[in-house]
C-alpha cells in the first residue's frame, strides 16, 4: 500500500495557493436575491480558471452564474482492465465564505512548528484557546495558519480549493499514475444555502463526487441534517403610545415572546451530536410588523417535522397571550440528509473510507451538524459525501488550519482515484 505524500516543495506550493486564495474577499450575502449573491466571488473564480488552464485543464471555464468547471481526462490505456469502466468522479469545493463574519482584508498569520498552547490574535489581543480547540493538541509541530482576529481565515472552503488544485498539479507531474476521468467544480453561495441553485448536473457529467469541505483529519461525513427554514411573520397594530392601552398590539413584543417560548433543550447552543434544534437567527421589525427567521435542523424528516410542530405550538400559545396579533409561518425546504441517498449506492462512501485507510489515517465517520453542497447534489443525482479539508473553528475569527492536514487531504484525494480504478476492474 502506497501512502501518497507531498514533498517539501509541493507542500509549499499548497500553502502558497491557500494564502493567495484567502486574500480574495468572497463573502456571500444572506439577503441578496441575485446569483451569485456577491459579484466578488467571481474574482476568485476567474483566478481559478487561469490556474486550472495553466495546469492543463484546457476546458476550464466560469459560467454565467460563477461556477467554475474543468476536466482531467482519463489516462487509462486501452488494454487496462478498468478502461472505459471507471465512472467520472467529481471533486468540489465552494468559493464563498460565511456571510456573518468579516471576510475581506484577511491577514494570514503563519506559525512554523507550532509548539502548543493558546494562539494569540495580534489585532485584538484575544487568543485561539486550546481549551475550545482540542484539535490543536494533535497539531503540535505543524505549520498552522490563522487570521489576525479581525476576520475569518477562509479555510472554509479555500483549503478545499487549494487541495484540489494541488492534486491536479501532482497528477500533471506523475503521468504514470493511472486514473479515470475527473471533473472539478467550484461553487458560489454554499454558505447561504444556494450553492447548487444553478448547478448543471448533466453538464458536470459525474455520478459520484466528493466535497472537500470537512474538518478533522481522516473525517468522512456521509450524513447531514435535514434542513428547513421557518419564517414567522407577525402583524400588529400601532397607535400613539400615550393612548395605547387596550388598543396597541406590539409585533416586536410578540416576536420576543416567540423566541422566549422556544424549548431550551432544542437550541443549537444546548445540543450536540444527533440532537435536533430550532435556531432563531434573524429577528427584525417594529410595532406594526415583525419577522423571525429560524433554522430547523434534524437528522430525520420525522424529527424535523416534530421541531416544526413544536414551533407551531409556541405560536399558538403566544397568539393566546396577544389577542389580535396575526401570526403566520412559512416553511422553506433547504436540504435533506444525504445519507438517505448514499445508502442506495454506498460504494461512494466505501471507497472514501478505503482511501483514508490507505493513506494511513484513522477513519472518522461523522454526521455533519450542518450541510454542504453535497446534501442537495446527492438528491440531484450526484452522490457526494464530504471529505476533510483540515480547517477548524469555521465561521469564526478564531478559524485556523494545519498545513499537514491539508497535505493529507491531497493524499486521500489521490488515493480515491486509485480506489475507483481498482473498484471498476471487475
Amino acid at each position: 500500500m502506497t501512502i501518497w505524500t507531498l514533498d517539501p516543495s509541493e507542500k509549499q506550493a499548497l500553502l502558497a495557493r491557500f494564502l493567495r486564495y484567502v486574500q480574495v474577499d468572497t463573502q456571500s450575502d444572506e439577503d441578496a436575491t441575485c446569483f451569485p449573491s456577491t459579484e466578488k466571488q467571481k474574482d476568485l473564480a476567474r483566478l481559478l480558471v487561469d490556474e486550472l488552464q495553466a495546469l492543463g485543464c484546457a476546458d476550464a471555464v466560469m459560467d454565467e452564474w460563477g461556477y467554475v468547471f474543468a476536466t482531467v481526462p482519463s489516462n487509462l490505456p486501452a488494454g487496462h482492465p478498468a478502461a472505459g469502466k471507471v465512472p467520472v468522479v467529481g471533486f468540489l469545493a465552494h468559493l464563498d465564505t460565511y456571510a456573518g463574519t468579516p471576510g475581506g482584508g484577511v491577514k494570514p498569520q503563519l506559525i512554523q512548528a507550532y509548539g502548543g498552547g493558546d494562539i494569540p490574535l495580534p489585532a485584538t489581543g484575544e487568543t485561539i484557546p486550546m481549551a475550545t480547540n482540542p484539535a490543536l493538541a494533535r497539531c503540535v509541530g505543524h505549520t498552522l495558519v490563522h487570521a489576525d482576529g479581525t476576520t475569518l481565515l477562509g479555510a472554509d472552503d479555500k483549503a478545499g480549493i487549494a487541495e484540489i488544485l494541488t492534486m491536479l498539479a501532482w497528477l500533471g507531474r506523475h503521468p504514470e499514475f493511472l486514473h479515470g476521468e475527473l471533473r472539478v467544480g467550484f461553487t458560489p453561495d454554499e454558505e447561504v444555502g444556494r450553492g447548487t441553485e444553478h448547478f448543471d448536473v448533466a453538464a458536470f457529467g459525474a455520478q459520484y463526487a466528493y466535497t472537500l469541505d470537512g474538518s478533522d483529519l481522516g473525517e468522512i461525513e456521509d450524513e447531514t441534517f435535514c434542513a428547513d427554514t421557518a419564517i414567522v411573520t407577525i402583524k400588529g397594530h400601532d397607535v400613539h403610545p400615550g393612548y395605547a392601552k387596550g388598543v396597541m398590539i406590539n409585533a416586536a413584543r410578540v416576536a420576543s415572546a416567540i423566541v422566549e417560548g422556544l424549548a431550551l433543550d432544542h437550541l443549537p447552543e444546548t445540543t450536540a451530536g444527533r440532537e435536533s434544534y430550532l435556531h432563531p437567527f434573524d429577528v427584525k421589525g417594529d410595532v406594526t410588523k415583525a419577522e423571525v427567521k429560524l433554522l430547523v435542523r434534524a437528522f430525520t424528516e420525522e424529527e424535523l417535522h416534530a421541531r416544526e410542530d413544536a414551533l407551531r405550538l409556541v405560536i399558538e400559545r403566544v397568539e393566546a397571550r396577544f389577542p389580535g396579533a396575526r401570526i403566520s409561518m412559512e416553511i422553506k425546504e433547504s436540504y435533506r440528509n444525504m445519507g438517505y441517498k448514499i445508502a442506495e449506492d454506498p460504494k461512494v462512501l466505501d471507497f472514501a473510507v478505503e482511501a483514508v485507510r490507505r493513506q494511513g489515517l484513522e477513519v472518522v465517520r461523522k454526521a455533519i451538524r450542518g450541510g454542504t453542497d453535497g446534501s442537495r447534489l446527492s438528491f440531484m443525482g450526484i452522490l457526494t459525501p464530504n471529505v476533510f479539508a483540515g480547517g477548524q473553528s469555521f465561521h469564526s475569527v478564531q478559524e485556523w488550519v494545519s498545513l499537514e492536514w491539508m497535505a493529507a487531504a491531497v493524499g486521500v484525494s489521490i488515493q480515491l482515484l486509485s480506489v475507483w480504478v481498482e473498484g471498476s476492474e471487475a
